[in-house]
């Protein structure tokens, strides 16, 4: 049995500085990757028009000061593929490609109390039946290996969620989960195409859809907030400029509360007169992305300043639907942001066109499919291809698939099975030298995803190497510490917009998730907790 001093699971972002980190620590470090490429989520969501919804030029490593001045990004948002394409160049730069396994899903992991190691069991490829055995089917590879530290590197949105749909089995047609998507693509020519689901995924690629498509009917239970992109091409003199000052400017970025450039604006929407707060919306609109959010600084924290902003975004949606009736079923009734905000690319327009239907899934449920279509609200859909824009098991689901068994036996998908209790968002109770990364109780999702990503590996790195430093065998988080964090993280919730809607933020989306706000409000706040536990 091959053994590391540390298994990471995850071939992502995050597993990859991992990797790196651990290496530069002269620590014997294995990624395994359940997919056959890098890239975590990048590699997975290739659906058409998918984007990062934070800038290029702080959607990036800071670990390298020659990587992040050598590489030039093409977009103010870059496409999936360019993402990928950063992955990729990375690990080729550092030469970590020797040290990430493919093909390579961990089914579980063991800790032993005596040995003070886990075991982890890693299924291969599918191995097909040999030539001449008709109907035999493939079996997988399975081995395993042990290692002194676990790092959960499996990416917050990573496990798809599937609708349960009576009859969904019998759908001739092509059926694409968009966080699934092929790497061939898929072509839409002629195609009357069912999309379920109208969150980030959707929004993104209807717009592509539509182009193609002979007929585009959307399914949408509730409908999301969304605010424009206006990408561009980089102005190769507004790159240059951020890279002159890239560490000023990533510290001051580092200080705002989602760890990202939105230019927080410092003011109260209620203090504001009308005239400045229209100003305002209509600036940060034209401006487009994330950013909106920070046109006031109580937008997430007062209900009757969120309607501020709630009613200018309702306007917009007006504006940019032709049909009345059809911008009021696009128009959310909920706080925006409570949400995840979504950018996009002509996804109001969309529905403008002729052959591109929108079905209210509250007027008109679900009640079946067949070979040829869905039926809903007693009227049949006929559809040639089907995309799942369903989301994901978000935050927890990675984990809970994989069987972690920690001291005493206790499974840890029995633990999380009223909401998930770790501390930090790195380390739970119970299971000793298992790290996470962007785990919940951390801002993750409510952050810029690459630095928070920098911030837990550099904290894991540096922790195990004070244990090996010290010959500690072990560290785990204390149960009293992890439940007043827990209580912390929702109680700073409570005092939000968040919790007033269901999101997956919550696990809402997901049918039998227990409902508890995930991720931590506030990156320089939690960021300063950290060095306090150090």
């Amino acid at each position: 049995m091959q053994q590391f001093d540390v298994a990471v699971i995850g071939a992502g972002f995050a597993g990859i500085y991992m990797l790196y980190r651990l290496r530069q620590q002269g620590l014997q470090a294995q990624v395994f990757e359940a997919g056959a490429g890098l890239g975590g989520t990048w590699f997975w969501n290739r659906y058409p028009g998918a984007r990062c919804d934070i800038p290029s030029m702080q959607y990036s490593y800071q670990f390298s000061e020659e990587l992040q001045q050598e590489w030039e990004w093409q977009e103010k948002y870059a496409t999936q593929p360019e993402i990928l394409a950063y992955a990729e160049h990375v690990v080729e730069r550092f030469g970590l490609g020797d040290g990430i396994r493919f093909n390579a899903r961990v089914k579980a992991a063991r800790y032993d109390e005596g040995s003070r190691l886990w075991t982890l069991a890693i299924d291969g490829p599918e191995q097909k039946g040999q030539k001449g055995q008709k109907g035999q089917q493939g079996q997988q590879e399975q081995e395993e290996c042990q290692a002194r530290y676990v790092v959960a590197a499996t990416g917050c949105l990573s496990v798809p969620n599937y609708p349960e749909i009576p009859g969904m089995a019998d759908f001739a047609g092509p059926v694409h989960h968009t966080g699934r998507w092929p790497q061939a693509g898929v072509d839409f020519a002629g195609k009357r195409v069912a999309v379920i689901g109208t969150g980030s995924s959707a929004i993104q690629s209807l717009p592509i859809i539509a182009q193609a498509a002979k007929a585009v009917t959307v399914f949408q239970r509730t409908p999301n907030y969304s605010v424009p992109a206006h990408n561009a091409p980089l102005d190769p003199a507004y790159a240059q400029d951020i890279k002159a000052r890239y560490r000023e400017y990533r510290q001051q970025n580092w200080q705002q509360g989602f760890g990202a450039d939105f230019r927080q604006n410092d003011q109260s929407a209620l203090s504001a007169s009308g005239e400045e707060r229209q100003k305002e919306y209509e600036a940060r609109w034209a401006e487009g992305g994330l950013g909106f959010l920070g046109a006031f600084n109580d937008l997430v924290v007062n209900r009757e300043a969120n309607d501020t902003a709630r009613a200018f975004v309702a306007g917009k949606i007006r504006d940019q639907v032709a049909d009345p009736a059809l911008a009021g079923k696009l128009t959310p009734a909920t706080p925006i942001g409570c949400k995840r905000l979504c950018v996009d690319t002509g996804y109001y327009d969309a529905f403008n066109q002729p052959h591109v239907t929108l079905v209210d899934l509250n007027e008109a449920p679900i009640e079946a499919m067949d070979a040829g279509g869905i039926t809903a609200g007693g009227r049949r859909h006929e559809a040639d291809l089907l995309v799942l824009a369903t989301g994901f098991d978000a935050m927890t689901g990675a984990l809970t698939r994989i069987d972690i068994t920690g001291r005493g036996g206790r499974k840890l998908k029995d633990k999380w099975a009223d909401g998930p209790r770790a501390y930090l968002g790195l380390a739970t109770c119970g299971f000793p030298n298992l790290f996470m990364v962007t785990g919940p109780g951390s801002p993750s999702v409510l952050s810029n995803m690459l630095p928070s990503i920098e911030q837990h590996v550099e904290w894991i790195a540096d922790c195990i190497q004070h244990l090996n430093d010290g010959q500690h065998q072990a560290i785990e988080a204390e149960e009293g510490a992890e439940d007043a964090w827990v209580a912390h993280v929702n109680d700073l919730a409570g005092a939000t917009i968040f919790p007033s809607c269901n999101s997956w933020y919550l696990g809402s989306n997901v049918k039998g998730k227990k409902r508890v706000f995930m991720p931590y409000l506030g990156v320089p706040p939690y960021v300063e907790k950290c060095r306090e536990v150090v």
